[in-house]
């Protein structure tokens, strides 16, 4: 029996031998062309690639305190103040006293306040004035630990530059709050 498989791998292996001789010599002086293989790119970091959409970072130079960003700011600044429930510091970034008081009012029913403050709108003109609407959303907690939700938006002013205005009526400063409709 083991010669009979010894004798069938022998006869296999000439049969292999015989037929790479057999085959046709055509291909042999054919030159082998092997397609180029270009460089697979590196996969780039997530945030990185060419559709990758880039936060905006810090600005690099200080911002024009006559424009937009600059009563934006004011707003964010006014929400910090918020948050942290420093409400004189937060209502002398307002144009009136009396607006402002009222305001920190309808705030004190609310134990836990924060903002989600929006884009600055376009600034707008009128009688030496400049305004820039910002949208924001107030939401925290009511005093019986409720949670609340509201948008509205922060009216800056500034009056322009005109003879015989003063320096802080030359800066941005929260002219009024209003409330939008609820959903």
């Amino acid at each position: 029996m083991r010669v009979a498989a010894f004798a069938t791998g022998l006869l296999a292996l000439a049969a292999c031998n015989q037929r790479a001789a057999e085959q046709p010599q055509s291909n042999a002086a054919q030159p082998v062309k092997i397609p180029k293989i270009e460089a697979t790119p590196p996969i780039p970091l997530p945030g990185t690639g060419p559709d990758a959409k880039t936060p905006l970072g810090e600005p690099k130079a200080a911002i024009d305190p006559k424009s937009a960003e600059a009563a934006g700011q004011v707003v964010q600044h006014y929400g910090a103040l918020i948050e942290q429930h420093r409400m004189k510091e937060a209502q002398a970034l307002w144009g009136s006293g009396d607006s402002a008081s009222d305001f920190a009012v309808q705030l004190s029913r609310y134990p836990e306040v924060h903002l989600e403050i929006g884009p600055p709108g376009d600034m707008e003109g009128a009688a030496g004035s400049s305004y820039v609407t910002v949208p924001v959303t107030f939401y925290g907690k009511d005093q019986n630990n409720a949670a609340f939700r509201r948008a509205a938006n922060v009216i800056m002013r500034r009056v322009n530059d005109v003879p015989g205005s003063t320096e802080s009526q030359r800066r941005w400063h929260i002219e009024r709050i209003e409330w939008k409709d609820r959903a």
